[in-house]
């Protein structure tokens, strides 16, 4: 970086004058030196990134303090997104590329010849999330900053992410996934803005175990981590704030001193195992707790800062709505119903109507799944024991809510029943679904079909009430990480075709559609992706030792395991293939390298088998001279944010194959279409809306639709496509006939159980013949490649639609009524 860039660039983001490399002074040495006293010749890639990362951090750290600042000043609406989840990934690449640094940070790296990728790899992926949910919020933060919306995200700062995945001998293992190992430059702990937290309970040691103790109230306290939310252009640097927990002491000093070391401790080792994990084993009644309270511990810390915030600038509570949206990823932050409430009524003294009023105004939910068993019910116990009043304000609104639906549906309380909070059984549990569609002024899905499911299926009776209050926002990706960021080549080759106006106006890949039929334009396409599957194939290799040919199909499906996601199904058209191959070795076929990606939650044991058999049908594949050079099946462990920016711009096929009706959107496959793959999948989720805005005809779509899954499921019956399909057939008796666990006999008979005697729940079977036909279309095209370039070209044209962008806008104008607020 010469001295000119270096004076731009740290003039434009406020923190001059010094040099960000270069000399002894210069923001880098200094880390190096300073942070980890150790002289820059002699530093690792690891202090390398370290020194890297807070030199980026120092070259925001002032326009970050100014965005806070306009914000207090102008007073403007603030949004605030609660989510259990941000899945961000690694920070340092894509702060750089938003603060537009990747040039003069690339031409410090080879003038002092380092390794600009080793670096850095040194980052972990953060461990804040999982999957698609939290995939959703990083990508809507980063929309957020780079829209000038005054906006902040709260989640929790978990010391552990959900797990760190292994295979061996085929099965997934699961290890601690520590991520705060080393220390992560990009946090910025605020002690002073801790939040005292109230518990109706006490932890104590109890048998070795940490119990509550009901009736003896104790606190924990919220502490505040804050991360940079850069936005593209580095004009506005929002903050995504994680509570991380803490004892309010250290420990029982009397209880120390009688000898009980341990029990000494309990309050410290139950309020720091309280973030210590991203999503605890649910299958236990200890991990159900434990999730009960991250959720009340967000909320409560959230809220509680949120308005204070709102406090230090307006003194009508009834401004509140006018000033504040919160919106809830999901049901887990649905306690805020309850925790607004308690501080509008205890705190701010207001009556009941006008809170409620305030309430429903100021908070918004997003609704994920169509599922019924992910539709989160609480025990009222767990109330009680936790926080009464919270119990108190729910059964209120309820009392009052019913009787509203009472007088409207006279008679009829049944419909009564469906809809109330409150769930009675055995086990009475509160309803946290129908509890945020009620204490909120919006109810969103997250794609039409899901949308439209929602209103008509899941929450009808609920949509029948509040018609005015649902509505759709289909997900959206960022279209900086997940194009210009993770596909240079590609994002190149669109820049030269149309300008560089798409990174924050997708919109305008509508702008290559006409350019399809150039013939110039297809084959730089070819060459992108040429690029990028390369590029890829050389990774892995170095990182695992797997070769993989670049020349053959890239056919990929990576998600969270689960029998929607139909992972199953992928493996059944694998096997019907290789059968072909068996039964005619001289056949004709494209060399296809199948790519799985996805972790099986720990307790999900047919999740399990089912990673198991794609493992084992890889390895007799590989093992089958007949399949050489033909078939290759890999599964890459330990899928996370970083693995899919490899994977997906290499990708010439996108797996989307869930059962219709059963996935909510999606974001993988916008990511994939995005990048140029072609889509063989059902008619499911965001992917409808995909093909309509490419064109059908530039899918491979199959399958039952959501209304025919529906409509079949009284009479559906598998064994009818095992005895009529002879594919089918003869695929299953090559499973169950152990040839694929020939060591061990017997293994995949819970396969068998699943798909044919206990009715085959998510319909492989019924699809399966269906999704080969399309299979066999795609094959087809694949040998004409510059006709499959064309339709590449018109995927990522019909892609605009699809980011994150465009969604926040609609957030913003529909639902939160909330404008930009220039940082100056």
């Amino acid at each position: 970086m010469n001295i000119a860039s270096d004076h731009e660039l740290l003039t434009r983001y406020g923190c001059g004058p010094v040099r960000f490399s270069g000399d002894s002074d210069a923001l880098y040495e200094r880390h190096l030196l300073f942070d980890n006293i150790v002289a820059p010749p002699a530093a690792g890639m690891r202090e390398m990134f370290e020194a890297a990362a807070r030199s980026v951090r120092d070259v925001l750290s002032q326009r970050w303090i100014l965005t806070e600042g306009t914000y207090d000043r102008e007073n403007p609406k603030r949004i605030y997104y609660l989510s259990m989840e941000f899945l961000i990934g690694r920070s340092l690449s894509n702060n750089v590329a938003n603060l537009l640094l990747d040039p003069a940070v690339k031409e410090v790296a080879a003038r002092k010849n380092i390794d600009w990728l080793g670096v850095l790899e040194q980052e972990p992926d953060a461990g804040l999330g999982n999957g698609g949910l939290g995939r959703l919020a990083a990508c809507f933060l980063d929309s957020m900053a780079t829209m000038q919306l005054p906006a902040m995200g709260y989640g929790l700062r978990y010391e552990y992410g959900m797990f760190k995945q292994s295979i061996r001998d085929g099965w997934q293992h699961e290890e601690p996934d520590n991520w705060l190992r080393r220390q992560d430059p990009w946090e910025v702990p605020r002690p002073d803005e801790a939040v005292e937290v109230s518990l109706n309970w006490s932890p104590a040691l109890q048998a070795g175990r940490l119990q509550p103790v009901a009736g003896r109230p104790s606190s924990l306290l919220g502490i505040p981590f804050d991360r940079p939310v850069v936005g593209y252009g580095g004009k506005t640097i929002n903050t995504l704030r994680l509570w991380a927990a803490a004892a309010p002491g250290s420990f029982d000093f009397k209880e120390f001193s009688s000898g009980d070391f341990v029990g000494a401790l309990a309050g410290r080792l139950a309020a720091e195992s309280l973030t210590r994990v991203l999503y605890p084993d649910d299958s236990t009644n200890m991990g159900q707790g434990l999730r009960f309270l991250q959720e009340y511990f967000l909320v409560a810390c959230s809220l509680a800062d949120l308005v204070r915030r709102f406090r230090r600038g307006n003194i009508d509570w009834n401004t509140l709505p006018e000033k504040v949206a919160i919106q809830l990823n999901d049901t887990h932050p649905t306690m805020a119903v309850p925790e607004l409430m308690r501080i509008l009524l205890d705190e701010a003294h207001l009556g009941w109507d006008q809170a409620w009023a305030l309430t429903q105004r100021t908070l918004a939910y997003t609704n994920h799944t169509l599922l019924p068993e992910a539709l989160e019910k609480w025990p009222v116990a767990a109330f009680e024991l936790l926080q009464p009043r919270y119990l108190e304000i729910i059964f209120e609104i309820n009392r009052r809510f019913l009787d509203t639906v009472r007088i409207r549906f006279p008679g009829d309380e049944e419909r009564v029943q469906r809809v109330s909070l409150v769930e009675d059984g055995i086990e009475r549990k509160v309803r946290m679904a129908n509890l945020a569609i009620v204490g909120s002024h919006s109810t969103n899905g997250v794609a039409g079909i899901h949308t439209d499911l929602l209103r008509r299926t899941t929450v009808k009776d609920l949509a029948d009430m509040f018609p005015e209050r649902f509505n759709n926002k289909t997900n959206g990706v960022s279209p900086r990480r997940w194009l210009l960021l993770a596909n240079p080549a590609l994002a190149n080759t669109i820049t030269e075709a149309i300008g560089d106006g798409w990174v924050t106006d997708l919109a305008r890949l509508r702008q290559l559609a006409p350019l399809a039929d150039d013939s110039s334009l297809r084959q730089q396409f070819r060459k992108a992706a040429h690029e990028a599957k390369s590029r890829f194939a050389d990774w892995l290799r170095a990182a695992t030792g797997q070769i993989v040919d670049p020349a053959s199909i890239f056919d990929c499906q990576i998600k969270r395991i689960h029998e929607y996601k139909r992972q199953l199904l992928n493996a059944l058209r694998i096997v019907v293939l290789y059968n072909r191959l068996r039964g005619n070795p001289g056949i004709e076929m494209t060399p296809r390298t199948f790519f799985f990606a996805g972790k099986a939650a720990p307790a999900y044991q047919l999740a399990k088998l089912i990673i198991k058999f794609i493992n084992n049908l890889a390895g007799t594949i590989d093992g089958d001279p007949i399949a050489n050079g033909r078939l290759k099946i890999v599964f890459l462990p330990d899928y996370c944010v970083s693995l899919a920016e490899r994977l997906i711009p290499a990708a010439d096929v996108s797996n989307q194959i869930s059962t219709a009706g059963y996935e909510a959107s999606g974001t993988s496959n916008m990511k994939f279409m995005m990048n140029g793959a072609l889509t063989i999948g059902t008619r499911d989720g965001a992917t409808i809306e995909m093909a309509e805005e490419a064109g059908e005809d530039n899918f491979f779509l199959f399958g039952l639709t959501a209304d025919q899954v529906a409509g079949s499921r009284s009479w559906y019956d598998p064994h009818w496509h095992y005895d009529n399909e002879p594919e089918t057939r003869a695929a299953l008796d090559l499973i169950f006939s152990d040839h694929f666990s020939r060591s061990e006999p017997g293994i995949f008979a819970p396969l068998r159980d699943s798909l044919l005697t206990q009715g085959d729940h998510y319909m492989h079977l019924a699809d399966l013949k269906s999704y080969l036909e399309a299979d066999q279309r795609l094959t087809a095209l694949y040998a004409d490649q510059d006709a499959w370039a064309r339709k590449a070209i018109l995927n990522v044209a019909g892609s605009g639609k699809f980011s994150s962008d465009h969604t926040i806008a609609q957030y913003a104008t529909e639902i939160w009524q909330a404008k930009p607020c220039p940082v100056v």
